[in-house]
This record gives C-alpha cells, structure tokens and sequence, in this order.
C-alpha cells in the first residue's frame, strides 16, 4: 500500500473523530442508573403460527447493499439453515452485490422487490443485521410492511437502529451495541434500552447486543421455532455450550489507551497487510464470517476470501463472491478445522500472535465479547 503524507495526517485525523463517534459517550462505560430489567421483558420469543398453510416458519435476513455487518447477517443464517428448523431466504434492498462490513461481499436469494412479488403475505420472521444506511426510507418502509404483515421482528447488534428508526421500539424494550446504549436512549427515549441482558424479548419483538449475540440470539430463535432439543442438537454441532440472556454491559468501555491503539494502527501503514481465507465450495459460513469479521477490525489488515472461480456456495447455500488472485506478499490463513462457535476465539489468539495481545482485545470490544482462555486453536502462525 502507498500512502501520501497527507493522506497520513488526514487518516489520523479520521481515525480519532470516527473512533470517538462510534463509541459516543458511551465511551466512560454503561450508566449504573441503568439497572438488569429483566423483569420488564420475557425471558423466551412466542412465535404465532407460520402464514399461508406453510409447515414451519419463512426467515428472512434482510441485507442492505450499500453495507451490512459481517457477522450480524451471515450468522443467523448459518444458525438457522444448520437447525433446519425454517425456511430460511436472503433478501437485499437492491439487485447485485451485498457489501459486508467489515469484510466479504455476497449475493442474496432476491431482492425486496422479487420477495414482495413472490411472497406477498410476507415473511414469519425478519432478521435485520446493524446496516449503514440505517434511516434509508426504502429500508424502513420494508421492515414496517413485514411487520405490519404480522412478521416477528429480530435486529441483532445495531440492527436496533433500523427498527427504532422504523417506530418498532416505541413503548417496548431493547438493547444494542454497548457503545451505543447512550446514544440511543436520547434519540429515542420512547424505548426502555436494557443493559446487561444478551438479548432482550418484548412481544414479537427481539433485539441483541453486540456482534457475538447474534450466535446465542440465533439458537434462542431455533429454541422458540422448533423447541429446545433441536436447539440443543443445534448447539452442540456448532460448539456451542449455552444460550443464555446473562450479559455485564459494564465489562466493556473504551478508554483512551484503545483510542490510541486504533489510531496508531491504522497509521502505521507500513504494517498493513491482507490477509486471505481460501474457501472452497461447502465451507463454513459461519467460522469464515467470525474470523474474516475479527481480521479486519485490527485497523492493520484486511481479510479477502480468495478462490479460483471468483464465487462459491458455502455449507448451507449463501453465494460469496471471491477474489481469484493470491498475491505472494499476502498474509494466507491456514484452513479453519475447528467447530463454528470457537472460531472467534481462534481468531482472536491468532491476532494475539501477529500483532499482540492489545489488538485482539480491541477487536473483543468491538465484538463485544469476553475472550476465553487460550484454546487449541487448530491453526498455525
């Protein structure tokens, strides 16, 4: 990578004003006057009947193009399509390629446009990933159509924008991202925003915090459609122990030391780098997504899928479009072999060896995760 001076100070620049307005003032951690409401809200998702005669319910997970996050939209699907507990179709705004955020780019089943054609009575559940363009009028004309069709609605991380911005929230209660529980509650106060709940419930609606809750939301959701011995089924394929609402919003805050970091990452251009994730036809979505998601929040590198054809389907059908060409000066990462729910912290340990502990504790925040204790990795540095 070439970079000009200037492009140095203004990045420097950048990095700071985006940092701090990401994380707001939420940035001196969650309010203690915001107590675990738990009370407030159910402890487990009732869902109506599937419409028009269908045997199990339609998932939709809705993308916008222009960006949606990784982890929040790819996720669910993998969760739900390995569950085999739903219908499960992928939906964007537009027609042609679907920017994931931080990395990788897909192609959905159809467009809003084609699903209304197709589907008029709508979908039984709608899943809304945190999405850039989160108050874009086609969007939130969308999402309060399937809802008013009867549609359960489930944002996961910031997700909780786009439905608040729909007037889903009013009257309810819901979480989000840790960063931005402050922020939120002033722009709509008309919503009661939990803190330390992983995911909240409150009638046919269903929030989460940040981007790790949409793995234990997601079995929560297969719980409610198909009962809890197909989650748990679910959950042991996937590696996954536990499911449950407990959370500690106040373990994560950002102070000035992670400020620094981001900023001086993200500076030291002669350090970037790429690093790529061969896939192959049938791999898991659900661990690629994890790891390419936690690569490219280091502020010093990039993740690209690489394969030979330019696209290929994942394990449960979701189509990735590649690049095909692996450059020598490019960081490969060896082929992930271990079970979906540990490839973030695989990621994270493999972070912790390239470019030292405190990164892979910034991409934790930005997770809004707590790292485990150091696992066999199944992959090598």
């Amino acid at each position: 990578m070439k970079y000009s001076a200037l492009l140095k100070i203004t990045g420097f620049a950048l990095v700071l004003i985006a940092v701090s307005v990401y994380y707001s003032q939420s940035c001196l951690g969650a309010d203690p006057s915001y107590a675990n409401i738990s009370a407030l809200t159910e402890n487990s998702l009732t869902l109506p009947a599937p419409k028009d005669r269908r045997t199990r319910p339609l998932v939709v997970v809705l993308a916008d193009n222009a960006g949606t996050e990784t982890t929040d939209f790819v996720i669910p699907y993998g969760v739900l399509k390995e569950s085999g507990a739903a219908d499960v179709v992928t939906v964007s705004t537009e027609p042609g390629t679907v920017k994931l955020i931080p990395a990788l780019q897909i192609r959905t089943d159809m467009t809003i446009g084609q699903f209304d054609q197709s589907t008029p009575v709508g979908a039984d559940i709608l899943i809304i990933p945190a999405m850039d363009r989160e108050e874009d009028p086609v969007l939130l004309n969308w999402v309060r159509a399937q809802s008013e069709k009867g549609a359960t609605v489930m944002s996961i991380c910031g997700g909780a924008r786009v439905i608040a911005h729909a007037g889903l929230l009013e009257g309810k209660a819901a979480t989000t991202h840790w960063s931005g529980l402050e922020e939120i509650t002033e722009i709509f106060p008309g919503t009661t925003w939990v803190h330390n709940q992983r995911f909240v419930i409150d009638g046919q609606i269903m929030t989460t915090t940040g981007i790790s809750a949409s793995l234990p939301s997601s079995l929560a959701l297969v719980e409610a459609i198909a009962g809890r011995h197909t989650a748990e089924l679910t959950a042991q394929r996937l590696g996954v122990g536990t499911w449950g609402t407990d959370h500690d919003t106040s373990a994560f805050t950002l102070g000035v030391d992670q400020i620094f970091l981001a900023a001086g990452n993200w500076l030291a251009v002669w350090r970037h780098e790429i690093v790529e994730m061969p896939v192959d036809g049938g791999f898991d979505e659900i661990s690629v997504a994890f790891m390419a998601d936690a690569w490219s929040r280091t502020f010093r590198s990039e993740a690209l899928a690489t394969h030979a054809s330019g696209a290929v389907r994942s394990r449960h059908g979701l189509l990735i479009e590649t690049e095909t060409v692996s450059e020598s000066e490019h960081y490969v990462l060896p082929v992930y072999t271990g079970t979906p729910a540990s490839a973030l912290d695989a990621a994270l340990e493999a972070i912790t060896g390239r470019y030292g502990a405190p990164t892979a504790d910034f991409v934790a925040l930005q997770f809004e995760y707590l790292r485990r204790q150091p696992i066999n990795l199944n992959i090598e540095i």
